[in-house]
């Protein structure tokens, strides 16, 4: 089994360059690479390893960078001492997500369902039925939200929010009451954690509830303009290339 590792802390790698030769004595490490930028270039100039054992957080950024850059052929398990991307994770290849320090018990899991899968004759059939297999993961949307509140925190519902946008790189909610909320995540994240079903990245600095919609119009050029519910709203543009998509989501 080949085993690229992309991990930007020595001691990490270390750790799992033993743990790894420790269950699999036939484990072949190509490398070890610590920035999104040296991964890109190795795995656009190189083919593919059997398996990667990718950290989230490198160097140089997420590791969520590397994908819209490069079609993996291979399956990931991810590691990283960060649990809150475990849902963006596992909607691209993961395999299995291990939280640091990883466990010898759970990383040999995830490499025994590993050879699990891919026991078959044909290996483009096991190809196909691993990323089945890593497509038919069940993923539990965010349901609410725990804010810092005066001393304490306060609970805000999902079911709550008619729309969220950005401005100046600040996220907000804003609530059917019209309340407007700070929240400590990017569009791209919050986008990972609602339910697809109920919220649509309009664009960049929007995204909507599929309830708070008023009333939908033709736009120039064949852009759509979206009235929402809330009186702050204003219009929200969704551009020609989404507006298929966007109407494709309302009538389902």
């Amino acid at each position: 089994m080949n085993i690229l590792i992309i991990e930007d802390e020595k001691p990490n790698a270390n750790r799992l360059i033993k743990l790894l030769t420790e269950i699999r004595a036939d484990a072949v490490i190509l490398g070890v690479l610590a920035s999104v930028e040296e991964s890109v270039n190795y795995l656009t100039q190189n083919p593919h390893p059997d398996l990667i054992m990718m950290d989230i957080r490198l160097g140089d950024g997420l590791c969520f960078e590397i994908f819209p850059k490069v079609e993996l052929h291979c399956p990931v398990i991810f590691t990283t001492a960060y649990d809150e991307y475990a849902l963006r994770a596992f909607k691209i290849y993961s395999l299995a997500y291990l939280l640091k320090p990883i466990e010898k018990s759970e990383l040999k899991d995830a490499l025994d369902m590993y050879d699990h899968i891919l026991q078959e004759s044909n290996p483009n059939k096991a190809l196909d039925q691993l990323v089945d297999y890593i497509k038919s993961k069940s993923v539990i949307y965010r349901s609410r939200f725990l804010l810092p509140y005066k001393d304490g925190y306060k609970t805000i519902l999902v079911s709550s929010i008619d729309y969220i946008y950005s401005e100046l790189k600040i996220t907000h909610l804003v609530l059917d009451d019209d309340t407007d909320i700070i929240v400590p995540f990017t569009m791209d994240e919050l986008e990972d954690q609602l339910d697809p079903v109920c919220f649509f990245r309009a664009n960049r600095q929007h995204m909507i509830f599929v309830n708070s919609i008023l009333s939908i119009h033709n736009y120039f050029n064949g852009k759509l303009k979206v009235i929402l519910k809330s009186k702050s709203s204003g219009e929200i543009i969704i551009s020609k290339e989404k507006s298929g998509q966007f109407k494709a989501w309302l009538d389902r």
